[in-house]
């Protein structure tokens, strides 16, 4: 699937700007970002459900651009199951292809596949009122199933469920993708989700896409600070400060950054020093990585693990360790850093 120079445009207003977009055949893309950043927009216009302003939607080597949405060979999930609430799961699942005429024999057979694959078989005769929320959402998927197209469009489907079955059913849909190998196109605003779930992230900001990658890179090596700030739980620790002659210095402390991979070496300059809770090692220094101290200022027990805050150069600093570990507020403590997995950023927001 390819989008070629995608704009949508409200006035004055661009909701995409200039979006190109290569899916490959078979695979799961997460679009994902915060509320607003275009995610649902570029969605809702490959379904057809958006007039564009500019630009070409292809789809299985055919130009859909103006094709009608029942056109586009394509299954769409929604965040509201809509549902039929009088008909029963059976016909919620044949309703559209009874509408297409299709012969009976095959919608029998597309609706037990589909209750099948997603564990449906007890539950055909009942109607939405008397499923959970979770059966509700995966009669939505089993509705897209049956349509045997593709590519299957998500747009946040699991928002309106509690975390339990948002887990649940992520396993439920990374199953479907390994077993039926179509092509997925996820939208989301949960980070969990799309490192989860994806083949590759495609982080979107005010309409246009800042990282497109698989989810590994998009997590070591995000290409500007917002990306690096919107991906990762607990978020990465930013410190400001300036690179000087091969170190960053802030506050006082200076970091080396020997085993940091710069893209232009010899950078200079006003920088943001990003890393990640988990990339902070409490004791002392291994090998190629920087010794620090501080003392603890506060400590959120996570359970698996917890979560210890102190500072650096006058700065906050989160550091993620070990569930067991038994720190106090007030603790003097050794922690080390490794700046072969931080992240630099200059003034523009941009990785050195």
């Amino acid at each position: 699937m390819s989008i070629r120079d995608l704009d949508i445009r409200y006035g004055a207003h661009k909701a995409l700007d200039d979006l190109d977009l290569e899916v490959r055949q078979g695979e799961f893309l997460v679009l994902l970002g915060p509320s607003g950043c275009g995610k649902s927009t570029l969605l809702n216009a490959i379904a057809g459900l958006l007039d564009i302003s500019d630009g070409e939607i292809w789809i299985s080597g055919k130009n859909v651009t103006w094709a009608e949405p029942k056109d586009r060979g394509i299954g769409m999930v929604f965040q509201s199951y809509a549902l039929y609430p009088r008909m029963s799961v059976e016909d919620n699942l044949s309703f559209g292809l009874k509408m297409g005429r299709t012969p009976k024999a095959e919608i029998a057979a597309r609706v037990a596949k589909a209750a099948k694959m997603l564990q449906l078989e007890p539950l055909l005769k009942r109607r939405p009122a008397e499923l959970s929320g979770g059966q509700r959402q995966r009669v939505a998927i089993g509705r897209a199933l049956v349509r045997e197209v593709d590519v299957f469009l998500f747009d946040e489907p699991l928002s309106n469920l509690d975390a339990k079955l948002r887990a649940e059913l992520r396993v439920e849909i990374k199953r479907l993708h390994q077993e039926l190998g179509n092509t997925m196109i996820y939208v989301t605003h949960d980070q969990i989700e799309a490192l989860t779930l994806a083949d590759r992230i495609a982080v979107m900001k005010g309409g246009i896409i800042q990282q497109l990658g698989p989810p590994g890179e998009v997590y070591r090596r995000p290409v500007n600070r917002f990306v690096a700030g919107f991906i990762g739980s607990p978020a990465m620790n930013f410190l400001e400060g300036r690179v000087e002659n091969g170190a960053f210095r802030a506050g006082g402390e200076t970091i080396s950054l020997e085993r940091y991979d710069f893209a232009a070496p010899g950078t200079s300059g006003p920088a943001s020093l990003g890393i990640r809770p988990e990339h902070i090692r409490l004791g002392e220094a291994a090998p190629g990585t920087v010794a620090l101290i501080g003392r603890v200022e506060v400590v959120e027990p996570m359970g698996a693990d917890t979560l210890v805050w102190t500072s650096l150069g006058g700065q906050p600093l989160a550091i993620r360790t070990d569930g067991e570990a038994t720190v106090r507020p007030g603790d003097e403590i050794r922690f080390a850093v490794d700046p072969a997995k931080a992240s630099l950023f200059g003034e523009d927001g941009e990785r050195l």
